[in-house]
């Protein structure tokens, strides 16, 4: 049996701007764990909102937590990790939530890692929306992705249930605050380019939430310019270019040559049931035709 000394010291930072709609639930979905050695960092943006009224409310629950203006998620991120202490180190938006014991499962991967602890640990999510009138779910499999998939073309990690140790987090530096939408995935290829190891775990550890101000979901173009630019830096040019390319030629409606539009509207009609990667291999057979399906597949899921 754990006494609390003997757990090892986790630090979760949740970065929040006018969530309060969500933020209690998320909060105690970190202090419900009732972990015995829990290091909990809010750092509020400045909210109009009720978050502060929800923070007090939690305060004594809390390491540390402040509310003024930020320069973003990043950067408040970053703040919150400035302050954290912990041995494991993760960050949990304030809209997202923890599954029952994710934490103790954690410390307990960190205890039972016979090889480096200075490691991405990484495991499953059940993602979901919920409205008045309807709720959907879904799953993950990180450790089929993470074997299927290249890392620097599509980001495999969920990031509310990643962990890694202070030492990872102290090596490869903070967030890169100048990006608003993937300075997850860049902070992860950071890590995976230092020469940590990862290590997928089969356990699911959170909850991702989707609303209508959801940011990944509403982020248009500028989130694929971030993944354009992401993927210019780490799998190169051809491949950034690909993923524009996918991009067009998946969103027809953006298409300003009618003949294009004609020729596809065709292709779904005739194949009602078409994949997005058997539709591509159709619209430009001699083009998409040279690219593995992983390829094509992993940069589908990006966009």
């Amino acid at each position: 049996m754990q006494t609390n000394n003997n757990w090892p010291k986790i630090s979760i930072v949740t970065p929040s701007f006018n969530q309060g709609e969500y933020l209690e639930q998320t909060i105690l979905s970190v202090t419900g764990q009732e972990y015995p050695n829990l290091e909990y960092i809010i750092i509020d943006g400045g909210s109009s909102d009720n978050s502060i009224d929800i923070i007090k409310k939690h305060q004594k629950k809390f390491t540390y937590w402040i509310s003024e203006k930020d320069n973003g998620q990043a950067h408040a991120i970053n703040k919150g990790f400035a302050k954290a202490t912990g041995d494991i180190l993760a960050w949990l938006n304030s809209d997202d939530l923890y599954m029952p014991d994710s934490l103790f499962l954690m410390a307990n991967e960190y205890l039972n890692q016979l090889e480096d602890k200075n490691t991405l640990y990484f495991g499953n999510c059940i993602h979901f929306r919920e409205s008045q009138s309807e709720f959907y779910s879904s799953g993950s499999n990180v450790i089929s992705s993470a074997e299927k998939y290249n890392l620097n073309i599509c980001d495999y990690i969920i990031q509310p249930s990643a962990f890694w140790t202070k030492k990872v987090w102290q090596e490869v530096g903070a967030l890169n605050a100048d990006l608003n939408y993937v300075f997850d995935w860049e902070w992860f290829l950071r890590v995976q380019k230092k020469g940590f190891p990862f290590k997928s775990i089969n356990n699911v550890f959170s909850l991702y939430r989707f609303h209508d101000s959801h940011k990944t979901s509403n982020g248009g173009t500028n989130r694929k310019n971030e993944i354009y630019q992401i993927l210019t830096q780490f799998a190169g040019l051809d491949i950034a270019n690909l993923y524009n390319d996918m991009s067009n030629d998946l969103n027809i409606k953006i298409s300003r040559n009618y003949k294009d539009v004609i020729r596809r509207n065709l292709i779904l009609k005739l194949n009602k049931n078409i994949g997005s990667i058997s539709f591509l291999k159709k619209v430009k057979p001699n083009y998409y035709g040279k690219y593995d399906n992983a390829i094509l597949e992993g940069l589908w899921n990006m966009i």
